[in-house]
């Protein structure tokens, strides 16, 4: 018996054997609160043994019960992305970038604007070392910003993507 129908039978408005007994009496609220205190701890209700299901009630909504185990978690690979900005000075800079894409699966916000302009030959394999993360692994590069002091590129792997809405 859910709390709604408790409540309904503690005020009167369904015929019950106790009520058809004491036709003639009014509310009692003693018996409402020992009711309600029976059918329910802690918000959580109680079956009541004594009670019999209603069988004229059968296109009533059914009542369920906790749900506590048919709750299933869901836990995602991997829970959260780190995105890295960096600005890379060397090589090994770029590779880290790669592993970071590859491996870690984060994407990577780059600067590339040192590298353009203190080691053209390493702009350049880095470079194509985008172009063959694109190719190889489907990533995706976007350019962010390009001025005299900024050439900001974000790469991303596969699994997250980067849209251009502008």
């Amino acid at each position: 018996m859910s709390f709604t129908d408790t409540l309904k039978r503690s005020l009167g408005f369904e015929e019950t054997e106790s009520n058809d007994n004491k036709s003639g009496e009014g509310f009692s609220l003693t018996e409402f609160i020992n009711s309600f205190t029976k059918s329910s701890d802690n918000g959580v209700q109680q079956p009541n043994p004594t009670d019999v299901p209603n069988p004229e009630a059968v296109n009533e909504t059914p009542v369920y019960e906790s749900y506590e185990y048919d709750v299933e978690v869901i836990t995602p690979d991997q829970p959260f992305y780190e995105i890295v900005l960096i600005r890379p000075k060397s090589l090994d800079d770029i590779n880290y970038v790669v592993d970071q894409i590859i491996e870690e699966k984060n994407p990577v916000i780059l600067d590339l604007s040192f590298l353009e302009k203190e080691s053209p030959a390493n702009f350049k394999l880095a470079g194509d070392k985008i172009k063959r993360m694109r190719a190889d692994y489907d990533a995706q590069a976007l350019l962010l910003a390009r001025s005299e002091d900024k050439n900001l590129i974000i790469l991303s792997p596969s699994k997250v993507k980067v849209i251009n809405k502008g």
